[in-house]
């Protein structure tokens, strides 16, 4: 009855009707010189300095990973934190950096005919293969739709196929996004990422992967792919010992160089129809090409910075906020600017730990449990940073009560909607629920599920290992009465994601990202003062590894 009773109370408050929980009950129930301590000021001081030029893009392997990290330590040194990791802020993340240089250009070769593909605008092509050369000659290339295998949805895409040898065009995200009563409909599965592709190929023993673009169905434009795998190095962790892990080659093409493709092999674009239905036989296209990757290999290592305040009373139990540092570092010039300074993604996040970290000391009451600052590295590069703390966790596993995770809080002002990525997933989101009618505010699911957010930021490798992990951000329910305000904000804002141009810029409010960074605070402070465990819902996929830890 309780959670109907709150679902209810978010039901009047948006129709303007008076709240059930009483105003004066909220100011007792908030810690106001905790959340006093939270200032715009010096949170946009952060944000300007991180995503400042002096940086250059804070990348892994960089003078710019240097500074970054440095500059992230001696700030929690200054906030009267504790080191994390014994006596050192830092945690060594030994990684790879792969640099590849693909062939200039693609011969797609039928029986009858012939196509030439462009590098960087048709495909892009990597390999994450720890070899100088790769190449592969007359490898024929098959169409295995979404190149999913998921018993529990009675879906496989390679069912009765051998593709040893052979090179995968697979299609982005899931069968969900095109028809709401398969998989989880809306909402993007593990099984609809990028990542799990390449894995799944790879499982297959397929020789290379491409995955098909499309803007709507990845959630994002070709520009992003041109940016972070077609002129960027790729970082992994360098603790693989597997060497078939990965096909010999890994890409992407364009939607437009698909559409060649299957008019080359004698199909139209059709044949996507087809894929997105049950029962899809995989089609050889009868097509061959050469594929040839050159690598320049470097190891080094990054860091991990993560400081501490212990709890008064259950030092031993954790709650970690997360928040990835790194960016995409300096890369193909944009009107002469070749600096990705990452402003939203993620020197807000980052900064919004200092400011979380300033509340929980000013608070009038300490938090009975620790309250853990992670700001990790290699986020953009694949989670690379917060999947090697949880494989090597300085706080153990068990006693990590939850993780809050920060990345990419919106510029575009103050909302009266809080929205939850992933929501359903764990008791998490009951805390924001209860948090939120403390600020007058109500949660909803993300506006977008199908782009597959819970999967694409730190607290992902939280849930993997079991943890109870939250995000989400603003909504949409503007608390600014003039409209054409918001939304000359929200067009200023379009088109920065991974662009040289994600800067601070006179359009930003600031309401709504400090609004979230209360909520966040409020949320682990609440977590702070309990005995209990967070829990999965019994629908999620981690319940089973959560009960387990």
């Amino acid at each position: 009855m309780k959670k109907q009773f709150n679902y209810i109370a978010l039901g009047i408050a948006c129709m303007g009707m008076p709240h059930l929980v009483s105003a004066q009950t909220k100011q007792n129930t908030l810690d106001q010189k905790a959340l006093s301590s939270i200032s715009e000021k010096s949170y946009k001081s952060t944000i300007l300095k991180l995503s400042s030029d002096e940086f250059m893009g804070r990348k892994p392997f960089t003078k710019g990973d240097t500074l970054a990290t440095n500059y992230i330590a001696t700030q929690f040194k200054a906030l009267g934190l504790e080191p994390g990791n014994g006596n050192s802020y830092f945690q060594e993340v030994p990684m790879v950096e792969i640099t590849s240089t693909p062939n200039v250009s693609l011969s797609l070769k039928s029986p009858q005919d012939e196509l030439t593909l462009n590098n960087l605008t048709d495909y892009v092509l990597t390999s994450r293969r720890l070899q100088d050369h790769v190449e592969l000659k007359n490898t024929e290339l098959v169409f295995v739709g979404f190149g999913i295998v998921a018993p529990e949805y009675q879906w496989n895409d390679y069912q009765d196929l051998d593709v040893k040898g052979k090179t995968v065009v697979v299609m982005v995200n899931d069968p969900g996004h095109y028809d709401k009563s398969l998989f989880k409909g809306d909402t993007m599965t593990y099984y609809g990422r990028w990542t799990y592709k390449y894995e799944e190929a790879a499982r297959q023993g397929a020789a290379g992967v491409m995955i098909i673009h499309q803007t709507k169905a990845a959630s994002y434009g070709w520009n992003v792919i041109r940016t972070g795998w077609g002129n960027a190095p790729q970082m992994d962790l360098d603790n693989v010992s597997d060497p078939h892990k990965y096909a010999q080659v890994e890409g992407w093409l364009s939607t437009e160089s698909t559409s060649k493709l299957f008019k080359l092999a004698g199909y139209d674009d059709s044949l996507i129809e087809k894929a997105k239905k049950k029962g899809f036989k995989a089609v050889p296209l009868g097509i061959t090409t050469n594929f040839e990757v050159s690598n320049k290999i470097k190891r080094s290592k990054s860091n991990n910075v993560i400081a501490r305040l212990e709890g008064k009373s259950r030092q031993d139990e954790n709650i970690i906020y997360t928040a990835h540092w790194d960016h995409l570092g300096i890369g193909e010039a944009v009107n002469g600017d070749s600096i990705y300074n990452g402003a939203i993604d993620n020197a807000a996040g980052v900064a919004a730990l200092f400011e979380i970290a300033k509340a929980f000391k000013a608070a009038k009451k300490a938090p009975e449990r620790s309250i853990v600052f992670l700001a990790v590295t290699s986020e953009e590069d694949g989670l690379l940073g917060s999947d090697y703390y949880v494989r090597n966790p300085i706080y153990p596993l068990n006693k990590t009560v939850a993780n809050i995770n920060m990345d990419a809080f919106s510029a575009a002002g103050a909302t009266k909607d809080v929205s939850i990525v992933g929501k359903g997933q764990s008791d998490m989101d009951d805390y924001a629920e209860r948090s939120a009618l403390k600020f007058d505010r109500y949660t909803k699911s993300e506006g977008n599920p199908g782009s597959g957010g819970f999967y694409r930021s730190d607290h992902f490798n939280f849930a993997k290992v079991g943890v109870p992990a939250f995000y989400a951000g603003s909504g949409n329910d503007y608390l600014e009465k003039d409209r054409s305000i918001t939304e000359k904000r929200k067009k200023a804002l379009e088109g920065r994601y991974h662009a040289v141009n994600d800067e601070v810029i006179p359009e930003w409010n600031f309401e709504g990202m400090l609004a979230d960074i209360r909520l966040f605070f409020d949320i682990g402070y609440t977590l702070s003062q309990e005995a209990t465990f967070p829990k999965w819902k019994e629908k999620s996929e981690f319940k089973e590894i959560g009960e387990k830890r």
